[in-house]
């Protein structure tokens, strides 16, 4: 599987269910979110102004997708977990199956971030983002065309301990119909 066919089997709407151990509070969350993931044109304005805020030509994109979420946390009397983000992937040249995703907001803190990925060799994506305050490692692959799970790690920045461990396994709506979470 190349980063193409990992964004395009990832396309369409997803309802997930993650688990997430919050090991520095000692606080155990279940989040229930309707996830949607859509591609996004390599011209989008968006993407261009991502790709150029770390200096990288556009046209090295590839696959550039949106992704949105909506759901509820168990944390703080269901509270509510919504947000968005244009996610860039760029292929390195020489080395296939690796590369820069670009991100407008990151998962373990809400700035920019540009991680590294690669696909393994049985098709799991990894991706590895170092943030100001935090590191995250994020592995994504697929049971089926419409299953996939996800583990994530958020650690130190300096990777010395997990701060937040989550499992969530997403569903692919076949329907057209809204999923209400």
């Amino acid at each position: 599987m190349n980063i193409t066919q990992f964004v395009e089997h990832s396309l369409g709407r997803w309802r997930s269910q993650r688990s997430a151990h919050h090991l520095i509070f000692s606080h155990f969350e279940a989040v229930q979110s309707v996830i949607d993931i859509v591609p996004l044109s390599p011209d989008d304005e968006e993407v261009i102004n991502l790709c150029n805020s770390y200096d990288i030509a556009p046209s090295l994109a590839v696959s550039p997708f949106g992704m949105s979420w909506e759901g509820e946390s168990d944390w703080d009397d269901n509270a509510q977990v919504k947000g968005s983000c244009i996610l860039v992937p760029v292929p390195d040249p020489i080395i296939p199956n690796r590369g820069k995703l670009l991100r407008d907001q990151g998962y373990a803190e809400t700035i920019a971030a540009a991680g590294d990925y690669h696909i393994t060799e049985d098709g799991t994506f990894v991706l590895l983002t170092s943030y100001d305050r935090a590191a995250a490692e994020e592995k994504i692959w697929f049971a089926n065309p419409n299953l996939r799970f996800r583990v994530s790690l958020i650690k130190t920045s300096e990777g010395s301990g997990v701060v937040t461990a989550s499992f969530s396994s997403e569903i692919r709506s076949l329907s057209d119909n809204k999923i209400d979470t």
